[in-house]
C-alpha cells in the first residue's frame, strides 16, 4: 500500500515534488495516476499547440519548493538568464519552464511513481483508499489527493457541436487531441475566441498562412498582465475571502476575480502591429449558428445575419465550468456524504482535507484557496497546506 496516491497532472506533480523534498517520501511510497504516458505531456501538448513563448506567471511560480529554483536553473541553462525571462515580472519562457520541470522529474525520480491510467472509481477502506482504474488495475493507499484539472472538459458552444455533427472536420477545438496538422486543414482559418489562447493561435497561424486567418471575437480585448490581480497571492484579497463564510459569495468572488478571456500587453501590441498590414486579421461577432455548403462554413449571429465565412473554424473557447471528474466523484460524494457547496464543489478544511485521508488541489480546492487555485501559484499554496496536516 502506498502512503500517497496523487490523481492528476501538473498540480499533482507539484505536490509530489513537495512530498519528496519536504517530507522525504520515497518514490515507491507514492503513486501518481494520470491518463498520459509521460509526466506533464498534456501540459506540453496544449502549450505547444498555441506556441506559447512565455508563461503568464512570474519566475517564482513553478513546481519546485524553493521559489528561486527556476531562477538558479536559468543561470545554468543553455538559454542563459537574459533570454529566459520576459518583462519586469520575469515571466519564464516555456522552453525554460519545460526544462526545469524535466530536471525535477529526473532529480526526484518521478517516473518511478508514475502510473498511466484513468480512474473508474474510488472506494474507502478501513485504513485508506482503493482506486479502480479503467484498465482493471487497483491502486491502494493511505492518503488520496485529487489534483485533477479541467483540461478534458473542452467548451463547445451548441452551434459548434451541431456543426461538428453535420460537417465533421470543419471545426475543431484548439486543445482537442484530434486536432489535425494545420497544413492538412482547409484554409482560410477562423479562430473563435478573444483571450490569450485565441490571440497566440492567431499569431501562430498568421505567420504560417498570412492573409488567410481571422480572429473572430465577441468582446473588446481585455488587457491584463495576469489572469487575476496579484493581490490574490497574499492577504490583500485572501483575508476578506477567508473571512467570507458564505460559499455562494466565495464563488461570486472567484468569478469576479478571474480575468477570463484576457490577453497580456505584449500580445495586444503584437496583434495590433499585424493589424496595420492585415486589417481583416480581427473581426467582431457572436456566433449563434453555422452551416457548411460546398466546402465553405458560414457563421451567423442571433438575427441570422452572416458574420463570416471560412474553410476551417478553430475554437479557442476554454473549458467547461463544471466539477472535474464528476462521473466518478459523484458516487463517492453520495456514499460518504462529502460536503459540497451549492455550486457542487468541495467544502474542505484549511489543509484541503475533504474526508479521512482525502485531499483536493486545483479547481476542486478553489472554494478554499480562491481564484489562484487553478494556477501554478495555487498548486504551490495547496501543496504547502496539505503538508501542514502531516
Amino acid at each position: 500500500m502506498h502512503n500517497w496516491i496523487i490523481i492528476g497532472g501538473i498540480q499533482g506533480m507539484t505536490l509530489a515534488t513537495f512530498l519528496r523534498k519536504q517530507k522525504g517520501v520515497a518514490p515507491e511510497e507514492m503513486a501518481i495516476i494520470d491518463p498520459h504516458e509521460e509526466p506533464l505531456s498534456e501540459w506540453r501538448r496544449c502549450t505547444e499547440a498555441i506556441s506559447m513563448p512565455f508563461l503568464r506567471s512570474p519566475f517564482v511560480h513553478h513546481l519546485d519548493v524553493d521559489p528561486f529554483s527556476l531562477n538558479r536553473h536559468a543561470k545554468a541553462s543553455l538559454f542563459g538568464e537574459g533570454a529566459s525571462f520576459f518583462g519586469k515580472f520575469k515571466r519564464p519562457s516555456l522552453l525554460l519552464f519545460h526544462e526545469h520541470c524535466e530536471h525535477l522529474v529526473r532529480e526526484q525520480e518521478i517516473r518511478r511513481s508514475w502510473i498511466q491510467g484513468r480512474v473508474e472509481s474510488i472506494k474507502r477502506l478501513e485504513n485508506g483508499w482503493k482506486i479502480h482504474l479503467e484498465n482493471g488495475s487497483l491502486v491502494m493507499g493511505a492518503n488520496v489527493v485529487l489534483a485533477i484539472g479541467a483540461g478534458e472538459q473542452l467548451h463547445w458552444p451548441e452551434w459548434a457541436q451541431q456543426l461538428q455533427t453535420d460537417s465533421p472536420g470543419s471545426i475543431f477545438h484548439v486543445f482537442d487531441k484530434e486536432l489535425p496538422k494545420f497544413d492538412a486543414s482547409q484554409a482560410p482559418f477562423t479562430i473563435i475566441g478573444g483571450g490569450i489562447t485565441a490571440v497566440l493561435l492567431t499569431l501562430k497561424l498568421h505567420k504560417q498562412f498570412p492573409g488567410q486567418v481571422t480572429l473572430l471575437k465577441r468582446h473588446p480585448f481585455r488587457v491584463h498582465d495576469f489572469d487575476s490581480d496579484p493581490g490574490w497571492l497574499g492577504p490583500k484579497y485572501q483575508q476578506a475571502f477567508h473571512n467570507t463564510r458564505s460559499y455562494v459569495r466565495r464563488r461570486e468572488m472567484i468569478v469576479a476575480a478571474r480575468r477570463k478571456g484576457s490577453i497580456t500587453r505584449e500580445l495586444n501590441a503584437a496583434l495590433r502591429k499585424q493589424l496595420r498590414q492585415f486589417p481583416r486579421l480581427v473581426a467582431d461577432g457572436h456566433v449563434h449558428k453555422a452551416n457548411r455548403q460546398k466546402g465553405i462554413t458560414s457563421l451567423f449571429d442571433e438575427d441570422g445575419s452572416l458574420i463570416h465565412q471560412t474553410g476551417t473554424a478553430i475554437l479557442a473557447t476554454g473549458f467547461q465550468p463544471q466539477l472535474p471528474g464528476s462521473s466518478w466523484l459523484a458516487p463517492i460524494i453520495e456514499e460518504h456524504r462529502l460536503p459540497c457547496a451549492a455550486c457542487g464543489y468541495p467544502v474542505v478544511t484549511h489543509t484541503l482535507q475533504w474526508g479521512p485521508g482525502l485531499y483536493v488541489m486545483g479547481p476542486l480546492a478553489e472554494l478554499e484557496v480562491g481564484p489562484i487555485a487553478r494556477n501554478i501559484s495555487g498548486a504551490r499554496e495547496a501543496a504547502s497546506r496539505i503538508l501542514q496536516a502531516q
